[in-house]
């Protein structure tokens, strides 16, 4: 399973990152500026749909894989275990797009910083993943400080305010950065860094980049505990993490004209960490079953898009305006 495991991120990996179809332009006469040209390229709405298919679709198709390799129950715990995460990595979207509007990052610009922030999510959350399964199989009472950590992030969440904009120069990353280097957030330019005057200077982009993975590195802390809720098999938390990180840029790209329009994300949010906390919290008294805890999810997560489909379409209706009746 981690041979096929790592087939398919294999080749997920190059197809969401370009490189096949960078070596295909390669390869063809004439086609070299084309190719690269290709790999940056900002996705269309429409393209960024079918690929958030496409990836969505190969995460089902792993599911199957598990169905038939390890059983139903584990399968279960997979879907379930990646819904979880999926659900969870919206919420990053809106994070980078405060983070994006803040530094004034061309949208032509984002794609190669969500790149990069993809190996890095992945780089990073196996490792914690890692000492997370550890933790519970060697101490198993840490079950209940990650269920009141969540319990603790759903109440943080639920009284925090709506952040308009981040304020970049009082950010804990990038002050961090700016004692490894000059910082230089006027400078317009795809580059990481760039030498102004003799100095070398990190750019918008490097800023953007040390702040993303700040910022994941804060939703995987409160992401691995909730899947860790469902299951503590370490496969299962691995690839459910993994395949629900794929797509993401994709996913950012089709949501991020829209996002406003998820009123009731944050309450979903809330709600779902409330309910894996308790969970974690009961589970020495009461193992809720696995079909229930993926109904409960899914129920949560249908309820919010539903009341924010019914209020985004109400406020259509009243922003038009009426036609005056003649007679």
């Amino acid at each position: 399973m981690w041979v096929l495991f790592s087939i398919f991120v294999g080749v997920a990996l190059a197809i969401d990152l370009g490189v096949i179809g960078k070596i295909k332009g390669i390869l063809a006469k004439g086609e070299k500026q084309k190719a690269v040209s290709d790999v940056n390229k900002v996705r269309s709405t429409n393209d960024a749909l079918a690929w958030t298919i496409v990836w969505i679709s190969l995460g089902l198709i792993f599911a199957g894989v598990i169905y038939f390799s390890m059983g139903y129950e584990k399968m279960l715990e997979y879907i379930t275990g990646y819904t979880l995460e999926k659900t969870l990595s919206v919420d990053n979207m809106f994070v980078f797009l405060l983070i994006f509007t803040s530094l004034a990052i061309p949208h032509q610009y984002q794609h190669k910083v969500l790149s990069i922030g993809i190996l890095s999510a992945i780089a990073m959350r196996i490792p914690l993943i890692i000492a997370g399964v550890s933790l519970l199989e060697t101490f198993h009472w840490m079950i209940y400080v990650f269920g009141a950590f969540l319990i603790f992030t759903a109440i943080r969440m639920f009284v925090q305010k709506k952040e308009e904009k981040i304020e970049v120069e009082k950010n804990i990353a990038v002050r961090a950065l700016k004692k490894i280097i000059p910082v230089d957030i006027e400078l317009k330019t795809d580059k990481f860094l760039l030498h102004k005057n003799g100095i070398l200077y990190a750019t918008p982009l490097l800023v953007a980049i040390v702040v993303v993975e700040m910022t994941d590195l804060v939703f995987a802390l409160d992401s691995i505990p909730a899947v860790l809720a469902i299951t503590s098999d370490q496969f299962i938390v691995i690839t459910s993490n993994v395949f629900a990180i794929f797509g993401l840029r994709s996913l950012y790209f089709l949501l991020s004209g829209s996002m406003e329009k998820f009123y009731y994300l944050k309450p979903a949010l809330t709600a779902l960490l409330f309910f894996i906390g308790f969970k974690m919290l009961l589970s020495e008294f009461y193992e809720i079953p696995i079909e229930m805890s993926l109904a409960i999810i899914t129920s949560i997560l249908g309820i919010a898009i539903a009341l924010s489909y019914v209020k985004t379409r109400t406020e259509n209706q009243q922003r038009t305006p009426s036609r005056d009746r003649i007679g």
